[in-house]
């Protein structure tokens, strides 16, 4: 499967009145718990005041990021390539392209990606960072 949806994403950009963030100037990070996750931070707390935060994900091919809670964010995932399946409050999901999923604050859940690996969009509210 390609990944031209997800790198035509990841070389988009944010507009808002007064401000365009590119995201292709945005640096990956490692996730700092699991490995074969990074993300790309596109817009944190500090963009926000805290309300919200938006973060690009790949996740390499088998890889996880493994079960744990959010005490506070409400968080969702939008797929925008690849596969994977998501655990969500004790229910398994099938990730696929087109697929929202919505994690309230303190559900635990977990997301392991298919065979061509995984690309979500993830929206944390308050912001995760």
């Amino acid at each position: 499967m390609s990944r031209e949806v997800f790198e035509a994403f990841n070389d988009g950009r944010l507009t808002i009145p007064g401000k365009e963030i590119r995201f292709n100037q945005i640096e990956w990070s490692k996730h700092p718990t699991f490995e074969g996750v990074e993300l790309k931070h596109i817009v944190t707390g500090k963009d926000t005041d805290g309300k919200f935060s938006y973060h690009l994900v790949r996740i390499a091919p088998g890889k996880a990021i493994k079960n744990h809670i959010h005490e506070t964010q409400l968080e969702t995932h939008e797929v925008i390539e690849g596969t994977g399946t998501c655990i969500n409050d004790g229910f398994e999901l099938k990730y696929e392209v087109g697929v929202i999923s919505i994690m309230p604050a303190g559900i635990p859940h977990e997301v392991v990606a298919g065979e061509e690996g995984l690309y979500l969009f993830a929206k944390f509210m308050p912001a995760l960072c």
